[in-house]
């Protein structure tokens, strides 16, 4: 039997963490110019690669921090820092040289992971697979996962028509919201593991 309150828990958790309707802006600045196609492929492999990476750490992920001596606010603020960088190109103007590569490329980092895999999204599963004691716990869990997942394909596959509707300035517009959006991110994912540090938890 689902356990429906960590079911609700996990999914309502990651949801807010993970962010979905932020990520559209995100999105449509990195996929501006490229195919509708390529855009719907960027959708599912960004979302394929962070279910990918939080099953992993999911099932992994203490054990391998632990074995290269990593903290979590280490984790965090590395996570923060690329972020950072992918923000600066973005309000810069520079984001045609972050999407000239491989379509795969995109998908991989920075939509794939960081931004939805990123170290928010993967403490807190790690912090709910601590709570599975019996089979209905993990179901739980791993369907709260799933649904989340499911949440973010959705948001990045039918923001696709704003895109064709809002055009060439509006793309402009998008992306240097974007980029202001995902630096405040970064700015906050470093400060919290700066703080983390602080308190000695690293």
């Amino acid at each position: 039997m689902i356990e429906h309150v960590l079911l609700v828990e996990v999914f309502v958790t990651l949801f807010v963490i993970m962010d979905p309707v932020g990520t559209v802006p995100i999105f449509l600045s990195l996929t501006a110019g490229r195919s509708h196609a390529t855009a719907k492929r960027a959708a599912w492999q960004a979302v394929a690669v962070s279910f990918l990476v939080i099953t992993l750490f999911a099932l992994f992920g203490q054990q391998v921090l632990d074995y290269l001596h990593i903290s979590l606010p280490a984790l965090q603020c590395a996570g923060g820092l690329l972020l950072l960088l992918v923000a600066l190109e973005l309000l810069t103007g520079k984001e045609e040289e972050m999407t000239a590569s491989a379509d795969a490329n995109i998908a991989l980092v920075p939509l794939g992971t960081p931004l939805l895999a990123g170290p928010g999204a993967i403490v807190a599963t790690m912090l709910f697979v601590q709570q599975v004691d019996d089979w209905s716990s993990g179901l739980s869990v791993a369907l709260g996962v799933i649904a989340v997942h499911l949440a973010l394909w959705a948001a990045m596959r039918y923001s696709l028509p704003i895109l064709r509707l809002i055009r060439e300035g509006g793309v402009l517009l998008v992306t240097r919201i974007a980029g202001l959006l995902l630096s405040a991110i970064a700015v906050q994912l470093v400060a919290d593991a700066v703080r983390a540090f602080i308190a000695g938890e690293g």
